[in-house]
């Protein structure tokens, strides 16, 4: 796979349909949700996902087992990982799909800040600053907002928390000896720590199967495949082809089509202030993002 300096038309193209079908995955959840309890139907997804996973790496010959210095790492991130699709499912099943797409997208603000503090060569400066500023304010408009169909500040937080453990599983991956493993081997242990904690703290949260019907497991076939699996493989080739920074400033387009996509298939109800503060969160994390 060669290496490029700057985004082409392939990887622009690539990357965008790359986001519409993050923002598309948070409409599948929320609707498969209507037969999965939200931390049960996270389990399932994680466990469909680590053994699709594992017959991938078998077949390209990656191997499983981390190296002992990588080991911590690979358990820190599978406990974020657990914590962050605990937040997000049970958050998508309380409030809209608008509101926690710009809460959970927000998630390179609270990386940037962290990365400030922790990593000295990354400290914010010019523009990002400003970014962090307007993407901290468009969250807390999204907050704030009460006028938007579902809402819910318990899966307003949650999807803060969701955004919090996401940033963590990247400084984690970033500042332990997990960054010099194949990015199989970081994702599937994610997988393998998730599955067994979500399955076994599901009845605490609910239980497990609602009013189940054929597109709620049409919808979970769609996360374990499209998404957990593959789609989080496309976005590592990705990351490996384009410059990290270009490829994450196109993240500010998943809360973007996610809001889209809220209103449009699910009809969900968005007042002026959801607009304004995605428009804050999707400049801050562009600024952010931006060299």
């Amino acid at each position: 796979m060669k290496r490029k300096t700057h985004i082409d038309t392939f990887g622009a193209i690539s990357l965008s349909l790359f986001a519409l079908h993050l923002a598309f995955n948070q409409v599948v959840i929320k609707v498969t949700a209507g037969g999965f309890e939200p931390v049960f139907g996270a389990g399932i997804r994680s466990l469909g996902a680590m053994l699709f996973l594992m017959v991938w790496m078998s077949w390209r010959g990656v191997g499983i087992v981390l190296p002992r210095e990588a080991l911590t790492g690979g358990i820190v991130a599978g406990l974020f990982f657990t914590f962050e699709f605990m937040c997000l499912f049970t958050a998508l099943d309380l409030t809209t799909v608008s509101r926690t797409s710009i809460i959970f997208y927000s998630m390179p603000i609270w990386l940037a800040l962290f990365a400030h503090v922790l990593l000295p060569g990354e400290r914010l400066s010019g523009l990002r600053a400003l970014g962090l500023g307007l993407a901290m304010l468009g969250v807390a408009l999204a907050v704030l907002d009460r006028s938007s169909g579902q809402v819910s500040l318990l899966g307003d937080l949650l999807a803060l928390g969701a955004a919090l453990s996401w940033a963590g599983i990247v400084l984690c991956v970033r500042v332990t000896p997990l960054s010099e493993v194949p990015t199989e081997q970081q994702l599937i242990w994610q997988l393998i720590v998730s599955a067994p904690l979500l399955l076994l703290a599901s009845p605490f949260f609910g239980g497990f199967i609602r009013e189940l019907e054929v597109i709620h497991i049409a919808g979970m076939l769609f996360q374990i495949i499209a998404v957990a699996s593959f789609g989080f493989l496309i976005w590592f080739a990705l990351m490996k082809m384009y410059p990290a920074s270009s490829v994450a400033s196109f993240s500010f387009l998943s809360p973007v089509f996610s809001v889209i996509l809220g209103w449009l298939l699910l009809d969900e109800q968005i007042g002026f202030q959801i607009w304004l503060a995605l428009g804050l969160v999707s400049s801050g994390i562009f600024l952010i993002n931006r060299r």
